[in-house]
C-alpha cells in the first residue's frame, strides 16, 4: 500500500468528491494508515481545498529562494577552475562563480568526483581510530591487516606526490 502524501490526498480528494466531510475522513483513514496517516489538521485543510475547486494533488510552488539545479555548464566551469589552479578553494570558486559553496562542494565531490587524496586518507584512518574505544585494538589486529595497510598507504602516497597534494 502507497503510504506517500500525494496518494493520500487522492484519497481524500476522492471521498471528499463522494460527499463525505473532513472528520469521517480522517477517520476512514486513520483506520487504514494508523501511525502513517496525515495528520487531522493537514486532512482538514486539503478538504477545504478541494471545496474551493483546487484539483491538484501536488504542493504548489512555494516562495523564496529557487532551488539552484546544477547543469553541465557550471559543471564544467568548476572543473576548468580546478584544472587551472589546483590549489584553488571552495570559497574562491563560489566567488568566481557566483554560487554558493555548497553547490561547489556537491559539483567537486558528487558530479566530478575529485577528492583531495592525502587529506581523504588521514580522516579515514583517523576516523577508524576514534571509533574504537578500547586502547588495545590497533595491537590486536591480525597481520594482513598491516599489510594492507602499508600497501594502502604506499598507494596513496604515490598519488599523493604525484599530484602534490592537489585534486586528482
Amino acid at each position: 500500500m502507497d503510504f506517500s502524501r500525494s496518494a493520500q490526498r487522492a484519497v481524500i480528494q476522492f471521498l471528499r468528491a463522494k460527499g463525505e466531510h473532513a472528520s469521517q475522513i480522517y477517520r476512514r483513514m486513520k483506520e487504514v494508515y494508523g501511525e502513517q496517516c496525515l495528520a487531522r489538521c493537514t486532512i482538514f485543510r486539503w478538504c477545504q481545498r478541494y471545496e474551493a475547486g483546487r484539483v491538484n494533488i501536488k504542493d504548489l510552488p512555494r516562495p523564496g529562494q529557487a532551488h539552484v539545479v546544477t547543469n553541465s555548464a557550471t559543471i564544467s566551469a568548476v572543473d576548468e577552475l580546478i584544472r587551472q589552479n589546483h590549489r584553488i578553494t571552495t570559497r574562491e570558486i563560489a566567488v568566481e562563480l557566483s554560487i554558493s559553496k555548497g553547490n561547489v562542494h556537491h559539483v567537486i565531490h558528487e558530479k566530478l568526483g575529485y577528492g583531495k587524496v592525502c587529506a581523504q586518507w588521514i580522516s579515514s584512518i583517523c576516523q577508524r581510530i576514534r571509533r574504537r574505544q578500547d586502547g588495545n585494538w590497533i595491537s590486536q589486529q591480525p597481520r594482513s591487516f598491516y599489510i594492507e595497510a602499508i600497501h594502502s598507504l604506499l598507494t596513496r602516497w604515490d598519488q599523493c606526490i604525484s599530484v602534490n597534494g592537489d585534486y586528482l
